[in-house]
């Protein structure tokens, strides 16, 4: 129904003068007619009795003033709290996913930040590999998605983030520790590997195949899913693992792995974040990826 109709029954209702309404809605009194017209002829029933020497209502007409008014409290209520939301606090809940990686320290810590500056919102942080991740944000589970490779899809925009530096992690009391190996010794060492999806896993096997090594040539006994699964088997003594120097740096401080470089092989990565294309982004995402682009250079 046309608020615009309800506005000017409500206002002849009113003022008891289709006149005075129209000097009160700023329209000519012929336009607040035509809208009182209108809206008897959508409802079929005679709202205005203007028989008499003072406009009145029919009882139809009070019975439907009565709930106009509503409506139009209603809509003027809207209009208030739109207002508020383009310009107020952010409020209400902000879906984001990220893979292990990224999941495990950066993107926590941002959203951490980003939260204690807008208390009022609701902020909920999904971890699943970067395919999961990146399926989740086009089926619109969430809003954004927070992934360490790159993977082609229709329908999704991918804009980079941040660098992420991926090192070989070993024990501290480990030949390889904090020397450089040939992929000849990396042959002969047993690797501990994320899981397949992970985005790690999809840059280490483009960059040693760049280098002329397959990981399939490389001993993978243990495939783990988390970042921290593989740290264990690691700083436990079974076997090495190329990971994310992030994830890692608490651990090199107390002494519990150590790294080492690989000839011919700078593994770094980019971050990305995922998001739908011709999608617009609610005001709390909205203001989180600009948050994001900040801190994460």
């Amino acid at each position: 129904m046309d608020t615009r109709q309800l506005q000017a029954f409500c206002a002849v209702v009113e003022r008891e003068s289709f006149s005075q309404a129209a000097e009160r809605l700023g329209v000519t009194q012929p336009a607040v007619s035509l809208q009182v017209r209108a809206l008897e002829e959508r409802l079929g029933r005679k709202l205005i009795d203007r028989s008499g020497r003072r406009v009145e209502p029919t009882e139809a007409g009070r019975v439907l003033y009565r709930s106009a008014r509503r409506v139009l409290a209603a809509e003027e209520q809207m209009l208030t709290e739109l207002a508020e939301d383009e310009t107020g606090e952010l409020h209400g809940r902000l879906a984001i996913g990220a893979s292990t990686g990224p999941g495990a320290h950066l993107v926590p810590l941002l959203l951490c930040a980003f939260a204690a500056t807008h208390p009022k919102l609701r902020v909920q942080l999904s971890i699943a590999d970067t395919q999961a991740v990146i399926e989740r944000v086009a089926e619109r589970e969430l809003e954004l998605g927070v992934v360490g490779a790159l993977r082609r899809q229709r329908g999704l925009e991918f804009e980079p983030l941040a660098r992420d530096e991926i090192v070989l992690a070993v024990p501290p009391g480990h030949p390889f520790a904090r020397r450089e190996v040939t992929l000849e010794e990396l042959r002969a060492e047993t690797l501990v590997s994320m899981q397949e999806g992970a985005g790690v896993r999809q840059v280490i096997e483009d960059e040693l195949r760049r280098a002329g090594l397959r990981v399939r040539e490389l001993e993978t006994r243990l495939e783990l899913g988390l970042p921290e699964s593989v740290k264990s088997a690691v700083a436990a003594g079974h076997g090495v693992a190329f990971i994310s120097r992030t994830g890692i740096e608490a651990e090199l401080a107390a002494g519990t792995l150590a790294v080492a470089r690989v000839a011919g092989v700078e593994p770094v990565r980019q971050i990305y974040v995922v998001r739908p294309k011709r999608r617009t982004l609610s005001r709390a995402a909205d203001a989180f990826l600009a948050f994001a682009r900040k801190e994460a250079r």
